[in-house]
């Protein structure tokens, strides 16, 4: 049998640590949330694995260095109310109940979502709701929110979800240009978000994040 709790303490001591990742909040939520159990069937040995987790084309679930790393740009507070877009089977949504006061996932692949609803709540998380929507749309109705956590990449930030941020909110995003990604940290002031580079990465682009492109003549 699998001891997941081991392999727990590993991924936190080997891959979240090192990188420079020690407010405790998030440390407590990494060991304590069973990553495997927010794993497509099939791929629970994976969980642990210092790397994105395929769970359907063009989405993943996030290498935990770079989850841990926009938890800790966010510095979520027990106040704080979250959207989380594109949580997949619920593993983001989950770090995030222990963190914040409650959380909004949107998931818009309707297996999915159903399947992090009944994930989360067999775990017994009880300050998240998951709504089937699309990505790019948000949950305006239940916001504005204190935070956003987009879990994947974007190319751009559609205007009706940097309208469902607080003003003085925090939002996080891994930005994609080609193969090269960062993710940025957005804070919202006087109706406008100002970005800062956080650190490195790369992921998927989420459907309905990409770029526009405009034909010329």
């Amino acid at each position: 049998m699998t001891d997941y709790t081991s392999r727990r303490t590993i991924m936190v001591d080997t891959q979240v640590r090192p990188s420079d990742v020690t407010k405790f909040p998030i440390i407590d939520a990494m060991l304590s949330v069973p990553r495997e159990a927010y794993m497509p069937d099939g791929k629970r040995d994976l969980a642990y694995v210092g790397a994105h987790v395929d769970l359907a084309p063009g989405r993943v679930v996030l290498d935990p260095r770079i989850q841990a790393k926009l938890l800790d740009v966010l510095d979520v507070t027990p106040a704080d109310l979250v959207l989380d877009l594109g949580p997949g089977l619920g593993y983001s949504t989950a770090l995030l109940a222990r963190m914040a006061e409650a959380v909004v996932a949107v998931e818009e692949d309707a297996a999915m979502a159903s399947e992090a609803e009944t994930t989360l709540g067999d775990q017994g998380v009880d300050n998240a709701a998951v709504i089937e929507a699309p990505l790019s749309e948000g949950s305006p109705k239940h916001g504005p929110y204190d935070v956003i956590c987009i879990e994947g990449a974007i190319e751009r930030l559609p205007e009706a979800i940097a309208d469902q941020l607080k003003d003085g909110g925090r939002i996080a995003a891994i930005f994609m240009d080609g193969a090269l990604g960062e993710c940025r940290i957005g804070l919202k002031h006087g109706g406008r978000i100002s970005w800062r580079m956080a650190f490195n990465a790369t992921a998927p682009v989420l459907p309905g994040f990409e770029a526009v492109h405009s034909f010329e003549f």
